[in-house]
């Protein structure tokens, strides 16, 4: 597993525009931004405008309508949210090394949602989400992850099934099946990397700042 990187294509969500200073350089340095619907409005108040706007706009401002009309992807489907409908455009565009900021604050279930995401996601294109606290990564196989000795580090899986070894943290798992999402977190790396292994599923590790 790879440190921090910056790729071209930044999705930005409709959540909370971002505050800390790493995924406000994600958007300044990102040679191209998604936004989903209504984060358009809070990008261009950064200073910064949208390669593309996708969603059921139907929180669009009209002059953003009119502005950007060239630029706007509407996508009317009811059975997802935008920041899914934004990936899978990315996906069709043949952009497939995103990094999602913007997704959390606001409501907690558009945010409890967006991440859970990301687990469907790692399986269509290569991601990690970045919020002003820190950074989740889903991962679909046992790995090595870098990390820093006393960071803070929460694991989670929306599959009961899947079963967990984890070392290099102040609180291992030894093939530990999770049943619910708060049994793997506040947990603790002791050294410049953590193990971990699992045989099935996703699991989605947060790192704090």
């Amino acid at each position: 597993m790879e440190r921090i990187r910056f790729p071209e294509t930044v999705i930005l969500a409709d959540g909370s525009f971002p505050q800390h200073e790493i995924p406000l350089r994600c958007l300044r340095e990102a040679s191209r931004i998604i936004c989903c619907d209504g984060a358009a409005r809070s990008l261009l108040s950064s200073g910064l405008e949208p390669f593309a706007i996708v969603g059921d706009c139907d929180s669009l401002d009209p002059e953003i309508i009119t502005r950007f009309a060239d630029r706007i992807y509407k996508d009317d489907e009811q059975e997802t949210n935008d920041l899914t409908k934004a990936v899978i455009w990315c996906h069709k565009s043949g952009f497939n090394d995103l990094i999602i900021v913007g997704a959390t604050g606001k409501r907690e279930d558009h945010t409890v949602g967006n991440i859970s995401l990301l687990a469907e996601y790692i399986r269509m294109v290569k991601v990690i989400m970045i919020t002003d606290t820190g950074i989740f990564y889903p991962l679909t196989e046992s790995c090595r992850v870098p990390s820093v000795k006393g960071q803070q580090v929460s694991l989670f899986t929306f599959d009961p099934g899947t079963e967990i070894s984890a070392t290099g943290l102040k609180y291992p798992l030894i093939r530990r099946k999770l049943t619910s999402w708060w049994e793997a977190t506040l947990n603790e790396a002791t050294g410049d990397h953590f193990e971990l292994e699992f045989d099935r599923g996703v699991v989605i590790v947060y790192m704090a700042f």
